[in-house]
């Protein structure tokens, strides 16, 4: 099994594209919104979090609903494995076409 892998899973396209954008934060970061403004799908974040990809940071007292995480080890892991599959520009494609 590899690094990033969690009970034989492999992070799907959006959430490789969601995990690749804490690569460049400050502590991992998360966002909350892609690039195009989106807030990221609840269940992205959550699927992250279950697989041990992310982990939430802290709480938001503007927005409790909102969760803030960071990257974990295996985060950073499976992030870097989209570089090998072709990188983020056309992950966030696919994710924004699905979206629309």
């Amino acid at each position: 099994m590899d690094t990033f892998s969690q009970r034989g899973k492999r992070p799907r396209r959006a959430e490789q594209a969601y995990l690749r954008m804490g690569l460049d934060q400050p502590g991992g970061k998360l966002p909350l919104f892609d690039d195009a403004g989106q807030r990221i799908r609840d269940s992205t974040i959550q699927t992250c979090i279950d697989r041990g990809w992310a982990e939430p940071w802290f709480s938001n007292p503007l927005a409790p609903d909102w969760l803030v995480c960071r990257l974990t080890q295996a985060g950073i892991a499976a992030a870097r494995s989209a570089d090998a599959a072709g990188g983020t520009a056309e992950v966030w494609d696919t994710v924004s076409r699905a979206a629309s």
